[in-house]
């Protein structure tokens, strides 16, 4: 595989830059952007951004308009720029670059702050060339928390009349394509109750007690969901899933708890499980738990914050994005995940999408996380195939 090797080193540097930024989900990534801001702008590209209502979190969309247009549909490069949060037991600082036996480990390597680097890296060869096609830098935040940021960029994006176009999302599939994946959404349960002394356990209304008989609701429908699962379905696990992501209240052995929260998330495999969940969970709360906990505590309270719903990504019999980036790679196969991405996202808006980026998905959320040099040297080949597609 011939690539420039200053190209290469370019992107090396860029990522490890990436990895030293500690963009952890629902954290401050203004820092990250603003270097990204700055690789793109130095050379000439337009960009804007897109904040959370906390000015903290940045979205990111850069422009490089094309010299001579032909009519050819955009190109949208698009990376999240938050990792998720890191666990005891890495054999190296996750948030340092280290190069060993040809992989370069660090938080974020694979997920996906190595196809960010590439894009950055590659942006003056496209700025260089005579493109007949705009081309679109997209670097949203919070992704891994049911993505939150894209949908505010992509109301402005809607607002800027920037609703068409081949976006690919530059996810770890180790440059495969996929072209389906299942929704994605997250809540968090509160349970408010009433504090006293476990001797006297009538008189209280144990919110973590409250909290485990919904658990055991959501274990039930979770099995009803498997029954559900479409014939002939295209993922695996065949069905929509259901999972307890963590529970947390109380204060000692020997006190009532009056609070308690539970996280938990479904992937539906169509929005008719979505809402079947929804269904099946809210009549519980209404008609029996919330009821029994208000017959001691007339103040008690179960209380429902959605973290995020986010669409699935439907295969399509004809998708150009996909023919497109087949087109490149030469790889006509289309596979599908269960993990979620902001595809649905682009999808839903009318713009043909793609996932295909460096790395595997394997190697993301765990310790020791890395991307296989190999793997940026693929990627750097894609963009220069995008770049010949690009020009007249």
């Amino acid at each position: 595989m011939s690539i420039d090797n200053t190209l290469y080193e370019k992107s090396i540097k860029i990522l490890t830059d990436l990895i030293g930024f500690k963009t952890i989900s629902g954290q401050d990534n203004s820092n990250l952007i603003d270097y990204c801001e700055n690789i793109l702008n130095e050379i000439g590209i337009d960009t804007f951004k897109v904040y959370d209502e906390n000015k903290t979190r940045v979205n990111l969309f850069g422009t490089l308009k094309a010299k001579n247009q032909n009519g050819k549909k955009p190109i949208i490069l698009s990376g999240h720029t938050d990792v998720v949060p890191v666990s005891k037991g890495w054999s190296s600082d996750p948030f340092v670059a280290t190069i060993k036996n040809n992989k370069l480990y660090g938080r974020g390597s694979c997920d996906m702050k190595g196809f960010i680097a590439c894009t950055l890296a590659y942006a003056h060869i496209f700025k260089e060339s005579n493109l007949d096609r705009d081309l679109h830098f997209c670097y949203t935040f919070d992704e891994e928390t049911a993505c939150i940021g894209a949908p505010l960029l992509i109301k402005e994006l809607k607002k800027r009349n920037i609703k068409n176009g081949i976006c690919i999302i530059g996810e770890p599939t180790k440059m495969k394509i996929i072209d389906a994946h299942k929704g994605m959404n997250e809540y968090t349960i509160h349970f408010g109750g009433l504090a006293g002394h476990s001797s006297k356990p009538h008189l209280g209304v144990s919110a973590v007690e409250y909290a485990s008989r919904y658990v055991n609701k959501l274990l039930e429908i979770r099995e009803e969901l498997k029954k559900r699962g479409p014939k002939d379905c295209i993922f695996d696990p065949p069905h929509s899933t259901l999972s307890i992501g963590g529970i947390r209240g109380g204060i000692a052995h020997n006190v009532i708890a009056d609070k308690c929260s539970v996280d938990w998330e479904t992937r539906p495999v169509i929005k008719a499980d979505a809402d079947f969940v929804t269904n099946e969970i809210d009549k519980f709360v209404n008609e029996k738990l919330l009821p029994d906990m208000k017959k001691v505590f007339l103040d008690s309270f179960i209380k429902k914050e959605v973290i995020g719903e986010v669409v699935g990504f439907n295969r399509l019999d004809k998708s150009e994005a996909c023919e497109f980036v087949s087109s490149i790679t030469g790889d006509n196969s289309r596979e599908v995940v269960s993990f979620g991405t902001e595809a649905g996202l682009f999808q839903e808006v009318g713009i043909s999408t793609v996932v295909c980026g460096p790395g595997s998905i394997e190697q993301a959320h765990k310790i020791d996380e890395f991307i296989e040099l190999n793997e940026i040297k693929k990627c750097l080949k894609f963009l220069e195939g995008i770049k010949n597609k690009s020009i007249n």
